[in-house]
Parts: structure tokens; C-alpha cells; sequence
């Protein structure tokens, strides 16, 4: 059933849904939460349908709120409220409200939401696209317990993802860490058949796929190595190599569906990593609704710091990582005494007040810093 309100109110969509329910026998209230879905009128319909999918395991009320773009000064100063209200078969399982926002009250989506919202039940905000910087302090995500990002949809996702680290508050997820659950479950079982330390781990897939960089930023995290990352055609994530002292551990998925895991001294053995879709993404993450404290930690490891280690290791030539530390802070002391004393021996007077620097001096000065 499918009710068209023009120009309303948010008690005339409550009105509405109640009415639906009752039309179609079913005035029983059994949804389990809220989900609000910001998006653009382009890609709403794809939201929705994903997001009704995900309703057969997650019976909730979903609310699209949909800013339209004024096209005079005129509508800029004026405001205006369509809604699209679906129940029983239209809807799934739930109830859905299309909320389309003109003029003024584009700015005040919150006040239209907040009626609507289900009474003593969780919230989850989730942006396809063009997401806030901040999803904690937008007045949206400020209603929700917890608040659904995916930076793959971003102009430049990597630069998101450091974005994304800096304002990190607990409720805060992204779909391109949903992606990858079933990578880390496999590379987690792997690394618990063998008793080996991982020396070092190369992360391959394509160039800007943020879930490449979150697996690169959690490997290196949990496992304390050098990661490195490299690039290749896609679809997606296709590697990861990690060298141990039992020998090389490799997941690779070449094409999308099926990988091949390899471990030192077992036979080679295919496991199923097929590329999910949306709706799948999103019921797993209204699967919990606590914050996900693994994400955070993998996050606030920064892209910045994953690629600085990166590039220390090969420029020491691929040193382990217990001793790259050692060596540059040796190098740096090395350097110090070397300039220390060309500036001591460029400074000197005419009549040789200055000591002409010797080897002896030199190493004496390097033994003192």
C-alpha cells in the first residue's frame, strides 16, 4: 500500500502510517528499530532497495530523507514537505516513509525526523553518499546510536579515511570495514593454524579502495610489522602475503568470488570470498549496534603512519622491524657529530683558535649525543 501526502506535516505522516497498518490488518507495531538513509535523489532508489533486502532479517522503519536542490530564489525562501509513505508488500517487512525536503526546511531535516522516529528503539543513520566529515555532530547523526559511512562512494577515499580518523566518536562505522569481515576471519583462522611470527605483510587491490587500506592499517595494528601495500587491477582486495618464520602465508582472490589460501607445508585449499552486495553490508551492521572498538583502533592507526612505515622499511632495505628503530636513531646521532663539527671548523678564526676536527673528535662527539 502506497500513500502520496503533498505539502505535510510529520503528524500527517504518523497519521499516515497508522492508517496503512490498519488498511492492511496489521495495526501491531514489530519493528525493532529506526533506520534513516540520507541521500540524493539519484541514488535513493538503490539505497531503499538494499535497505528492504536488509529489512527481512531487521524489521525496522525506514525514513529516506531526501534534500531537493531549489532551482529560483524563490523556492530557496519558501519550504515545503512531500512524503511517500509504504506499508505491507511495498514496504517488506517494515514500514518505509520517502521524505523529499524543499527550500528552508531542507536545513532542519532532524526537527521532520525526530516525530517519526520509533519510540524506545535504536536509531541507525546510514549515508550512501556524500556523508559528513563529522556524522557524530550532524544534527541527524546526533539522534542516532549509530551512524553508517562508506568512504568507497568519496572523490578521494583515502583522504576520507584520515578525515574520518581524526573525528572518530564510538558509534561510527563505514561499509568499506563491513567489507572486509570475512578477510580478516580468514586471515584470522589461518594465522591460528600455525605457531610462527609474522615478519611482514603485503596488502594488494585496487588503487582507491579505502577496504584495502582499513585491512593494511588492521594488520599492521594488531600484528606490530611493517605492511605494505600494492596495487592492482581489482575487483577489490586480490592478496595479502604475509612472510613468517614457518615460511609465506597467501589469501589471493583473483577474481571476485572464489581464493586460493596457501600455507607453508599444507596443501592449498579454495575458500569462498565472494564480493557482497549493499543489502548484505547493511544487515550486518544492524547486527550490532555497540561501537565497534576493533574499527576504531584500526582507523586511528592512520593512512599517514601505514605509509611512512612503508617507506622506512624499503629505504633500510627491507631491515626487520625491531631494528629499524636502532639503526636510524644510530644514523641521526652519526649525522648530528658530522655536522657539528663542520659547523665547528667552518667557524673557526684566521689565526686557528678553532681545533681542526680529527677522527678521535669525531668519535668522541658521537659518543656524547
Amino acid at each position: 500500500m502506497k500513500i502520496d501526502l503533498t505539502d505535510t506535516t510529520a503528524g500527517e505522516i504518523n497519521k499516515a502510517l497508522t492508517e496503512g497498518r490498519r488498511a492492511i490488518g496489521t495495526p501491531a507495531v514489530g519493528m525493532v528499530l529506526t533506520l534513516v538513509i540520507v541521500t540524493d535523489e539519484e541514488n535513493a532508489y538503490d539505497a531503499l532497495r538494499a535497505a528492504g533486502d536488509a529489512s527481512r532479517e531487521h524489521p525496522s522503519r525506514m525514513l529516506v530523507v531526501i534534500r531537493r536542490v531549489s532551482r529560483t530564489p524563490r523556492d530557496r525562501t519558501s519550504s515545503r514537505l512531500d512524503a511517500e509513505v509504504r506499508v505491507g508488500a511495498e514496504a517488506g517487512t517494515g514500514e518505509t516513509a520517502v521524505l523529499r525536503l524543499y527550500g528552508e526546511v531542507s536545513d532542519q531535516a532532524d526537527s521532520v525526523v525526530l516525530p517519526l522516529l520509533l519510540p524506545d528503539a535504536p536509531v541507525v543513520v546510514w549515508w550512501p553518499v556524500n556523508a559528513p566529515i563529522d556524522p557524530a555532530e550532524d544534527p541527524l547523526g546526533a539522534l542516532a546510536q549509530r551512524r553508517v559511512t562508506d568512504t568507497y562512494a568519496a572523490e578521494q577515499p583515502v583522504r576520507e579515511l584520515a578525515a574520518r580518523a581524526e573525528t572518530y566518536t564510538p558509534g561510527d562505522t563505514d561499509l568499506a570495514w563491513t567489507r572486509i569481515t570475512p578477510w580478516r576471519s580468514m586471515l584470522a583462522a589461518a594465522l591460528d593454524q600455525v605457531d610462527c611470527e609474522v615478519r611482514s605483510v603485503e596488502v594488494e587491490g585496487e588503487e582507491f579502495n579505502p577496504s584495502c587500506e582499513l585491512l593494511a592499517m588492521w594488520l599492521a595494528d594488531r600484528l606490530g610489522v611493517p605492511v605494505r601495500r600494492s596495487l592492482s587491477s581489482g575487483p577489490g582486495l586480490t592478496a595479502v602475503r604475509m612472510e613468517t618464520t614457518c615460511g609465506p602465508i597467501v589469501l589471493d582472490r583473483a577474481d571476485g568470488s572464489l581464493a586460493n589460501l596457501s600455507i607453508q607445508g599444507q596443501p592449498g585449499r579454495a575458500v569462498a570470498l565472494q564480493r557482497r552486495d549493499t543489502a548484505e553490508l547493511i544487515a550486518e551492521e544492524l547486527r550490532r549496534l555497540d561501537p565497534d572498538d576493533t574499527y576504531a583502533s584500526a582507523l586511528r592507526f592512520g593512512v599517514e603512519r601505514l605509509s611512512a612505515g612503508a617507506d622506512a622499511v624499503a629505504a633500510l632495505g627491507g631491515a626487520p622491524a625491531e631494528s629499524a628503530p636502532a639503526q636510524a636513531a644510530e644514523e641521526a646521532v652519526d649525522k648530528a657529530a658530522e655536522d657539528e663539527a663542520v659547523a665547528e671548523s667552518e667557524a673557526g678564526t684566521e689565526e686557528g683558535e678553532a681545533e681542526r676536527p680529527t677522527p678521535n673528535s669525531l668519535a668522541r662527539k658521537a659518543a656524547s649525543k
